[in-house]
């Protein structure tokens, strides 16, 4: 049987049951220690606003779970400590770069990505850019999430997740799961939402650390980020403050932007990782979506 005629046929949410069946014992274990802990970040449907002290981490810090984590329970809090693995991997940022021609081509990021052991990426360069970098959080998520208990997650669902092609060339946008997320437009709804069944899509006043957020600027192209917050500044300017690989911050760090400057967004959070299991490597996404306006 194809994997078409497989979901076509209604197997799609057995499967689910199933996965979730596997993903119990491990929500339930954490449940024992930390009740929220294993389970959806929610939102109370209000702007997530920063309070002056939440920047006191600077540009390049790794205090992203001690900082910002305590506005949040679920899986979110599983990305802040994602960032903060992969900033260690770079504490000064790491240096930006893309370029697809380039000789040695692009790297996502510039450290070797795993997941549970299984190789993502053996970076050609020491530098990242923006969906490198959130990418590489996510897949940190997904290691912290699934830590103490071994699941099997099939060659063929691993070697979409992969950041490169098996000879270590560029793996082009719009294939496989990276090659979605690293998609122009809005990547991670590409990939986490549509493409894998694990996230949802959420609104700019329902975001909180740890959402992952594609951006469209008013003027240039666009920008994969992790959300931290809105912040208005002694001025009384209204930002955003996020973090991701940008050259302003030399690679990794946290930034903050007025949201003058944004066009629109698209929010994502994840909801559902154990369909990492049972996703469908041939899922077709689609890209003509509108983005949303941050009214706040």
């Amino acid at each position: 049987m194809t994997l078409s005629s497989f979901y076509s046929r209604g197997f799609y949410r057995s499967a689910s049951l199933l996965a979730l069946l596997i993903f119990s014992p491990l929500a339930l274990m954490y449940a024992q220690s930390d009740s929220a802990t294993l389970q959806p970040t929610t939102d109370n449907g209000e702007w997530f606003v920063l309070k002056k002290e939440d920047l006191a981490g600077g540009t390049h810090h790794t205090r992203h779970a001690e900082i910002f984590g305590k506005y949040v329970t679920g899986y979110n809090y599983f990305v802040l400590q994602g960032i903060d693995h992969v900033q260690a991997t770079a504490p000064d940022g790491g240096g930006y770069f893309t370029g697809i021609k380039a000789i040695p081509t692009e790297s996502p990021v510039g450290y070797a990505v795993k997941l549970f052991d299984h190789a993502l990426l053996a970076p050609p360069r020491t530098t990242s850019y923006c969906s490198g970098a959130t990418y590489a959080a996510f897949i940190e998520q997904l290691n912290l999430i699934f830590k103490e208990q071994k699941i099997e997650v099939s060659p063929e669902r691993m070697e979409s997740l992969r950041m490169q092609e098996p000879d270590g060339g560029r793996r082009e946008d719009g294939i496989k799961f990276w090659g979605k997320w690293n998609d122009d437009g809005f990547g991670s709804h590409y990939a986490l939402v549509q493409y894998a069944n694990m996230g949802i899509e959420i609104k700019p006043r329902q975001a909180r650390p740890g959402d992952f957020m594609n951006i469209s600027w008013q003027k240039g192209l666009g920008h994969s980020v992790v959300f931290l917050g809105y912040y208005e500044d002694e001025q009384h300017e209204k930002n955003i403050v996020y973090w991701a690989s940008q050259t302003r911050t030399n690679g990794f760090g946290d930034e903050v932007v007025p949201l003058s400057r944004i066009k629109h967004v698209k929010a994502v959070r994840l909801t559902a990782p154990q369909n990492l299991m049972i996703f469908n490597v041939d899922a077709p996404v689609q890209r003509d979506i509108p983005g949303d306006v941050i009214d706040w």
